[in-house]
């Protein structure tokens, strides 16, 4: 039959909802990322099922099941040495003359605005291993990063 002779229901033309997008990796998280998550979890269950509204109820689905799926596979790290560069740690740098300060945090944790950088972020990746006192290069420029201080966050 063709196309020009079929009804078309309503639903046909209502934009698709999709899953939030897991990020790739592992779940690594710190010991305030878990509790974070495990709030997030707590605080969604406790919101009652929107009654007449279908698109709420989808969203609020759509969102439970991602926080309880990143609650289930939570991988807690201890706590760093400081040592070294390492999950869980607050990193003092000098980045091309300017200094600033990082703490490397699991996906759902990450706040760039706070100088909270996700552990698979470039530049969290480029200072990984890295001791105070080192130089690390960063973008495919050579020795453009200076580790200052490197302690547990």
């Amino acid at each position: 039959m063709s196309v020009a002779f079929r009804r078309e229901s309503d639903e046909e033309h209502l934009e698709p909802s999709y899953a939030i997008p897991i990020p790739p990796g592992r779940n690594l998280v710190t010991i305030a990322g878990r509790e974070m998550i495990a709030a997030k979890v707590a605080e969604l269950e406790a919101l009652p099922p929107p009654v007449d509204d279908e698109k709420a109820r989808k969203a609020l689905w759509r969102d439970l099941t991602y926080w309880r799926q990143r609650l289930a596979t939570a991988e807690m790290m201890p706590v760093p040495s400081g040592e070294v560069v390492e999950f869980g740690c607050r990193v003092r740098l000098r980045l091309k003359g300017k200094e600033r300060e990082i703490v490397l945090v699991g996906s759902d944790e990450a706040d760039p605005a706070q100088g909270k950088l996700a552990y698979t972020a470039p530049l969290a990746r480029a200072v990984m291993a890295a001791a105070a006192g080192d130089w690390v290069d960063f973008n495919g420029e050579e020795a453009v990063i200076e580790v200052l201080a490197v302690e547990p966050a």
